[in-house]
């Protein structure tokens, strides 16, 4: 029991990353209306999309860099680092009295997020027995839409305390920021990462800690060989067969993962909400409404995911998401307002949070090779990170786009549809090039990734 406990101890706190990476994604939504005016930003404006998705630029330098430090420092060490520039971005963001020194903590907290989203569910995968593995990296997905729930939850109860509400909004991450600090003392380091810096009888405690199932000296044996110092010391191989086809899937996997929509949103639903005909106060709410329902169907998916496996909950998911986005847009195009469109928007969050929201990060955390998991997991996620940037950038860009100069227009009804065509076509590529993980260790899929 002391050694089971232990295992999920090393994963929550590791999960606890997700949680920061939730929070910080969400906070902003709930806080734009208010902190907009104190910064002088011009709605449906090209400087809103840069002050809302700035944290994000950040995300996408912390997922490109994070890969090499995390494999010569330990991704229990960066993780440290990360949670601090996650902690000192909350508090400085909620002080700040310019739209620069705004902007700057933001994206000191995005490179937090960004190297979080690598080595966190990383790490849960290089701990977890294989038997286990989707349940216990999938809890980083749920540590995700925890935080986003949080977030919207805090920024709604924090609305009516003055004209410095979102101050506070952005400094109530430096609670769970400085949490996971101080917990990443507690936790082991990876056995893998152990095993490919000499470190052997560590790792054989680590695995016999967590896993006394495990025959651990074969475990050690499998890790060793799957190791290659060539390999492992020069990036150029990542670009080479046999590694090349998983690099390119993983970076498709990560342009898919935001081509649904999910981050327009969990940062604009408010936004969508006002311009779908709900006033200020209830349209914060529907935010709240939206990560219950993101928090209830990653809890189904973490039930069922190591029964069913990643590939059939991938495709299942890819065709209900092309459906309520394509009905969205629809309605929203036909002026349709109210309440069909926010079950629309619960209905494909649902969609997402079983399929895509619970599985992309498992993938991406298990479908390398020992010899080159830190670096081409960070070229995966630093792909998501960056179409993430991207649309939210460019999305209040668009939306102004077709408003005119009446201020009216169906914006919102095109980009939907947009992400609809996009959602579908992601259905044929899993299809396609995706294989199956579930139930096999990470020395077992590196045989099947490169045959």
């Amino acid at each position: 029991m002391k050694q089971k406990n232990s295992l999920f101890l090393y994963a929550f706190i590791a999960a606890l990353g997700g949680l920061l990476f939730g929070f910080d994604t969400a906070v902003v939504n709930g806080a734009l209306q208010f902190f907009r005016a104190y910064l002088q930003l011009q709605p449906d404006s090209f400087m809103e999309g840069w002050v809302v998705s700035s944290a994000l630029l950040g995300c996408v330098i912390g997922a490109g860099f994070i890969g090499p430090f995390g494999d010569k420092y330990g991704r229990r060490n960066m993780l440290r680092v990360m949670a601090l520039l996650i902690l000192i971005s909350a508090i400085g963001t909620g002080l700040a009295t310019h739209v620069d020194n705004f902007v700057f903590m933001r994206i000191i907290g995005g490179i937090g997020v960004g190297g979080a989203s690598v080595l966190s569910p990383m790490y849960i995968s290089e701990i977890a027995p294989a038997r286990m593995r989707g349940r216990l990296t999938i809890t980083f997905q749920l540590a995700i839409v925890i935080g986003i729930l949080l977030a919207f939850f805090s920024d709604y109860l924090l609305i009516n305390t003055g004209k410095n509400n979102w101050r506070w909004m952005f400094i109530a991450e430096g609670v769970p920021a400085a949490i996971f600090f101080f917990s990443l003392f507690f936790v082991a380091r990876s056995p893998r990462w152990l095993v490919k810096n000499g470190k052997t009888a560590q790792a054989r405690a680590v695995v016999e800690g967590v896993d006394p199932m495990t025959d651990a000296d074969q475990t050690i044996r499998e890790i060793k060989a799957s190791l290659d110092e060539e390999v492992i010391s020069h990036m150029k191989y990542l670009f080479r067969k046999p590694y090349l086809r998983l690099v390119l899937i993983g970076i498709l996997i990560g342009m898919f993962n935001q081509f649904t929509g999910i981050n327009v949103v969990m940062y604009y639903s408010s936004k969508i909400f006002l311009a779908a005909g709900f006033t200020t106060e209830s349209s914060v709410l529907q935010t709240v409404i939206i990560g219950a329902t993101n928090l209830l169907f990653t809890l189904l998916a973490m039930t069922v995911i190591d029964k069913i496996g990643r590939k059939k909950m991938l495709l299942t998911g890819a065709l209900l998401m092309t459906l309520f986005l394509a009905l969205f847009a629809w309605f929203f195009l036909a002026d349709l307002q109210g309440l069909i469109l926010l079950v629309m928007l619960v209905f494909f969050v649902a969609a997402f949070a079983f399929s895509q929201g619970a599985v992309v990060w498992v993938i991406l955390s298990e479908m390398f090779p020992n010899n080159i998991r830190a670096r081409a997991s960070s070229i995966g996620s630093l792909s998501l990170w960056v179409f993430c940037f991207l649309t939210t950038l460019f999305f209040p860009v668009v939306v102004g786009f077709f408003a005119g100069e009446n201020g009216t227009g169906n914006g919102v009804g095109y980009i939907f549809g947009f992400y609809a065509v996009m959602t579908l076509a992601s259905f044929f590529f899993f299809r396609k090039y995706l294989f199956e993980t579930k139930g096999k260790t990470l020395e077992e899929l590196e045989k099947d990734a490169l045959a």
